[in-house]
């Protein structure tokens, strides 16, 4: 590939490059113009399997958008309005050049300038090379990217060791699925097949979850669970596990370390205190745990939803003990799996350059609120005077809006924003860029939902005006006389230094290998069975049921439960004034705030919703269809509200994340969302929200 079918017709593989554990391989149909003409996904790819999802089927839609961003913007209207100019790469980058020089020399020194990036695009280039070079070399502020993940990748290290986790390939060979927390048709449709795949063989298949999602519909079974009480329904589970003896005695004496202490404190959770902690009835309870402690191959899924609340990192470090009291990880199909990223090992420090500038500060991304407009708030020091986005979308997805909103309007600020569109951060720039979407770049990809490294080739020219990011930072570099012969590296050139790495599950990851097919599997077996026999990448080697750094942290070694922090249990005056607790986790067309402008997509999701159940509805006088204000203390949002059973009372759920500039109020469900952090990992608690419901008009 590229190569020809239909006359005048070249196919050109490439990759999703979105924020998906799915990491789709596609091919790229371009007709004898120039133009895309059809995307879809490779049928000889073991996970792709042919199909995309309702999001990259509208690809081309996106990218020949007529909203498309196509030469660079400098604003002429006042901070937020949204009024720009078109004016030329070279003043652009010249007026950008010399701005980030006035800071760089000033008093506070580089530091005063915070790249803010995210997964937009998940490629190692496009995502996090050239750029990182040019902030390492520029010595700006770093960023902790901890707006999605970091809670729950934190959480699983202190008991597996990394993000290794069970291969999806292996779970047609299941004996039980548990889809805990993960909405799989929307977050990540290419695991279902493997799943149907297992229950043509007869296996059970049960979704925990606090909402009756599109996914728990298609299951046997729906486990309503309290929002933020996963970690109490585990080790109820365990409770269960201990005193029917379905532990794999074997497995735990050679593989892990600490089950003394792990059987005491979950006897601590008898059937009664964790349905009451849970919401879940003990019958429910004890036959969830039969059910796994009689299985053999029991694959657990997890989603970052769940670790979205105060006790998060703690959930996730805690429902994965259970495999291995259980020796699950000992067979195909067996295990739990969050993340499989860090099973790749392509050369991140080659590409990102650490080495090139100074030690800085790190500044938390999801205390964006903070930075910009508290600069004494435990970022350290100088405040920020620039900063420079791109790959995300604060002005929408950052929790605390309010806050954001205030910081992004200060006229001593000055923004960059490099995007495809503009978005509802591109409002608040002083300067947008045009960036090159997946069709007009290359890029490499490594995945978190199975074990195939894929190369992106572009397909078609740069729409108008717009550049890699990569190269943007590279003519930035040359602006600012920034001197460094990386800064000059070209696409492929960083495509080959991601790939030179000396791990063995790299072996055969090649660039050559990649043009030829466009995706390699790891050098590993299938099934991957990455903890059979112990090896866990811990300081001990061992799963750790008892945690010596956790204790090193001052926090608890063993598993237990942390209760959210807004919940009658923390804060029942809280609770008192805000009984209902919000979820507002992405909507089926949308992933995150991406493809929310696609029409085709946005008339699909029609307007902000959320569901409550008829009990809440009841107690507020709300009727179906009518629209309602959901509000506390931080702030509010409208949505149209729907009606139903397929959720937990005192939960509603609030599919998101809309643009702003897109809904009639000018908000989404993060005006209502918190800047407090999680119990590991400093992630955001975005799920942790109390909020009261009031019908409007």
């Amino acid at each position: 590939m590229p190569n020809t079918s239909d006359v005048g017709t070249t196919i050109v593989r490439g990759a999703c490059p979105h924020d998906c554990p799915d990491t789709c391989a596609t091919l790229v149909s371009v007709d004898g113009s120039g133009r895309a003409i059809r995307i879809q996904g490779d049928p000889n790819h073991p996970v792709t399997s042919g199909f995309l999802c309702a999001k990259v089927n509208r690809y081309l839609e996106r990218t020949y958008h007529p909203d498309r961003l196509t030469t660079p913007l400098r604003r002429v209207g006042p901070k937020g309005s949204g009024q720009f100019e078109a004016c030329s790469w070279d003043e652009a980058l010249t007026d950008i050049g010399a701005r980030l020089d006035a800071i760089r020399n000033g008093p506070h020194g580089a530091e005063a300038i915070l790249p803010y990036s995210y997964a937009g695009t998940m490629g190692q280039l496009q995502g996090s090379s050239m750029d990182r070079r040019f902030f390492h070399a520029l010595g700006a502020s770093k960023l902790n990217r901890t707006i999605c993940a970091e809670a729950g990748r934190v959480g699983y290290m202190m008991t597996v060791g990394s993000s290794v986790g069970a291969d999806a390939e292996g779970v047609p060979d299941s004996d039980l699925i548990v889809l805990w927390g993960t909405n799989t048709l929307t977050s990540n449709p290419h695991f279902w097949p493997f799943v149907l795949d297992a229950r043509k063989k007869g296996t059970r298949v049960i979704c925990i979850d606090p909402i009756r999602t599109r996914t728990a519909e298609q299951c046997d079974e729906w486990v309503a669970i309290k929002p933020g009480a996963d970690a109490a329904l585990a080790l109820g589970i365990m409770h269960e596990l201990f005193a029917h003896d379905w532990i794999d005695h074997d497995y735990v004496a050679r593989y892990t370390t600490g089950v003394d202490a792990l059987r005491e404190r979950a006897a601590e959770w008898s059937l009664e205190r964790t349905a009451d902690v849970t919401g879940i009835p003990v019958e429910r309870i004890t036959a969830l745990a039969a059910a796994y402690g009689r299985a053999k191959a029991a694959f657990i899924r997890l989603n970052y939803g769940l670790q979205r609340h105060a006790g998060g990192g703690m959930a996730v470090r805690t429902i994965a003990c259970l495999p291995a009291l259980t020796g699950h990880w000992r067979r195909a199909g067996g295990g739990v799996s969050l993340s499989v990223s860090a099973t790749f090992a392509m050369n991140k420090d080659g590409l990102q350059r650490p080495d090139l500038g100074p030690t800085t500060r790190t500044i938390n991304m999801s205390l964006l609120g903070d930075a910009l407009t508290t600069p004494d708030a435990g970022i350290g020091g100088a405040p920020v005077q620039a900063l420079i986005v791109y790959n995300s979308n604060p002005a929408a997805v950052a929790p605390d809006l309010t806050a954001v909103r205030r910081g992004l309007a200060r006229e001593d600020l000055f923004t960059v924003v490099l995007e495809h569109f503009q978005t509802d951060t591109a409002d608040w720039a002083d300067y947008v860029l045009p960036a090159t979407t997946q069709l007009e770049h290359w890029d490499v990809h490594t995945a978190y939902g199975h074990l195939y490294a894929s190369l992106n080739r572009p397909a078609i020219a740069p729409v108008g005006e717009s550049l890699p990011n990569t190269e943007i930072f590279r003519r930035l570099a040359a602006v600012m006389r920034l001197d460094d012969p990386s800064l000059r590296d070209d696409d492929l050139t960083l495509i080959r230094t991601a790939l030179d790495s000396t791990h063995a599950r790299m072996t055969g990851v090649t660039f050559e290998a990649l043009l030829e097919r466009g995706w390699v599997r790891l050098n590993v077996p299938r099934p991957f069975l990455p903890f059979a026999e112990g090896g866990f990448p811990t300081p001990s080697g061992m799963c750790e049921f008892v945690s010596p750094r956790l204790a090193a942290l001052g926090l608890d070694p063993v598993p237990t439960y942390i209760a959210p922090y807004e919940s009658p249990e923390s804060d029942p005056m809280l609770a008192a004034r805000f009984p209902l607790q919000l979820i507002s986790s992405p909507a089926h067309q949308f992933l995150n705030s991406s493809f929310v402008n696609v029409p085709t997509l946005r008339r699909a999701a029609k307007e902000p919703e959320c569901v409550m159940h008829p009990d809440d509805a009841g107690l507020r006088g709300v009727a179906g269809e009518s629209i309602v204000e959901i509000a506390n203390d931080r702030g509010a949002f409208q949505a149209r509200v729907r009606i139903s059973d397929g959720i937990r009372p005192g939960v509603i759920w609030a599919p998101s994340i809309w643009w702003t500039k897109l809904t009639d109020d000018h908000r989404n469900p993060n005006d209502t969302t918190s800047q407090r952090l999680t119990d590991l990992g400093e992630a955001p608690v975005f799920y942790d929200n109390l909020v009261e419901v009031t019908p409007v008009g």
